[in-house]
């Protein structure tokens, strides 16, 4: 499928209206509840998962600009990746992850806007693409964080 600037970035404008609407409204409390892991897994709470969303938009838009990986996270796998994000924001306060949110989403727009036009339909790409920005924010929103927040 080929896509346009147009569609990405309202596919992931509503996502992020979707996941700060609900992560606005959030109780202190809220923050801190725990998700559904495996317990092999770093055992994740409500800002953990959001923490993790925001890290892979930032990847995503930074591959979108063609930059490296920050040093500290070159040659690791995904788990591993995961795990440093966890350990660098499990301790930050749900505003600085609230911000931090707020902020990688000004730099995704950026980064999308940057690119030309036929860019984002140079190439076939699958339906979802880039998953990041949507898709897997979507994913974690709905089977992490509501989850989460009924029970």
């Amino acid at each position: 499928m080929r896509h346009t600037r147009q569609d990405v970035v309202e596919r992931t404008e509503r996502e992020y209206e979707r996941l700060d609407r609900l992560i606005s409204s959030l109780a202190p409390g809220e923050w801190a509840k725990r998700v559904s892991r495996p317990e092999t897994r770093d055992p994740w709470t409500v800002k953990d998962a959001i923490a993790h969303i925001v890290y892979w938009k930032l990847h995503t838009a930074r591959v979108i600009r063609g930059e490296r990986r920050p040093p500290e996270m070159r040659g690791l796998d995904v788990p591993r990746i995961n795990a440093l994000i966890y350990s660098q924001w499990r301790d930050r306060t749900p505003d600085e992850v609230l911000a931090w949110h707020r902020e990688i989403h000004q730099d995704v727009l950026r980064a999308l806007r940057e690119r030309p036009d036929a860019w984002f339909g140079h190439r076939e790409h699958h339906e979802g693409w880039p998953g990041d920005f949507d898709g897997h924010s979507a994913s974690h929103r709905v089977r992490d964080i509501e989850a989460a927040l009924s029970k």
